[in-house]
């Protein structure tokens, strides 16, 4: 198992970003409330597939748990029943959570799809752990850190249910991603701890415009998960399909979001272009200038061409992968030999 953990390591990295693809596909097509209920979605392990399974009708079979729509409402199923000719209420209790009482099979599945990756991320972290305790005598904070972004995961789990169950607060969503960039944080350093034996080149200029570089992403990440919840506010008031109202009149930290791009740009082409010309060595220096453009991109479309498809994805899931990137480009660069 000890040696087959780096490649554990590196699956679970894999998985949680697959995790932050599917739940960026879920709100570019505006799936969060494809299921009501979590973890079951209408009560049921695998979604339904049409709307008449979740719908009333006489003489029809319904397991407790399972959700119908009634009159523009969710019900409960109490019990498992068998239907009468007319609707028994004392079967049924009203599902209050929330009022969401749509079905959309292609959102519904959607929905399901990125359930599901996260479960499959579940066993692979459930391998981190026991892998991890192989190194306990004499790396302890490979086997600590393992159990942290398991327990982290279990977090994110109930953030997942509160997100559904809260329908969709902006401000829950956003910790829900935070959480994730934590957890990728822990999963790098693991990496790094294990695997990462390459020293680099030292210079204090290309060091200083990294950690300036790393603050302002950060920076640029908050202010962007600011920008999301002003654009989550204006879906819900004018419908997902009206995407050309999602940047109306924005405030403040939108501007200070786009503009602050160019400064982020200059600080990672310098350091693309010290490390060329001093030959350091950061190889990751080059995706991150890659990331950093296409974040640009992607940012550009977003605004100018209301949303096309795909942009919105792309745009979280290169941020996701930025920080990652540059977290580890900050552990090497801690790890060099003066020349």
């Amino acid at each position: 198992m000890k040696k087959r953990f780096p490649k554990i390591v590196q699956l679970a990295i894999i998985s949680l970003y697959l995790i932050f693809l599917a739940g960026a596909i879920v709100r570019m097509t505006g799936s969060g409330m494809g299921c009501p209920d979590w973890p079951k979605c209408f009560g049921y392990y695998i979604p339904p597939t049409s709307e008449s399974q979740i719908t009333w009708k006489p003489n029809a079979a319904f397991k407790k748990g399972f959700i119908i729509i009634k009159d523009e409402a969710l019900f409960v199923a109490e019990k498992d029943l068998i239907t009468s000719s007319t609707f028994n209420s004392d079967n049924w209790v009203a599902y209050t959570k929330h009022d969401y009482n749509v079905f959309n099979v292609f959102h519904t599945w959607t929905e399901y799809i990125n359930r599901l990756v996260s479960v499959l991320a579940g066993f692979v972290f459930l391998f981190l752990i026991y892998g991890s305790t192989k190194y306990w005598k004499e790396q302890k904070a490979v086997t600590l850190l393992s159990f942290g972004a398991f327990l982290l995961m279990l977090f994110e789990a109930w953030l997942g249910k509160t997100v559904v169950d809260t329908n969709l607060t902006p401000t829950i969503i956003t910790i829900h991603m935070v959480v994730g960039l934590i957890i990728i944080a822990i999963l790098l350093r693991i990496k790094f701890i294990i695997s990462d034996k390459k020293t680099f080149k030292y210079n204090s200029l290309f060091n200083k415009l990294l950690i300036a570089s790393v603050i302002f992403s950060l920076i640029q990440i908050a202010m962007g998960t600011q920008v999301r919840q002003f654009i989550d506010e204006q879906v819900k008031l004018f419908g997902f399909e009206n995407k050309n109202y999602s940047l109306m009149n924005p405030s403040f930290k939108f501007y200070f979001h786009r503009s602050f791009t160019i400064a982020i740009v200059l600080v990672n082409l310098g350091m693309f272009y010290i490390n060329q010309i001093k030959s350091l060595g950061y190889n990751l220096v080059n995706w991150i200038v890659f990331l950093i453009f296409l974040e640009t991109i992607t940012g550009i479309l977003m605004f100018y061409a209301d949303f096309p498809m795909g942009t919105q994805a792309i745009h979280l899931l290169s941020g996701a992968i930025l920080f990652g990137l540059q977290f580890y480009l900050w552990m090497q660069s801690r790890k060099t030999v003066s020349r």
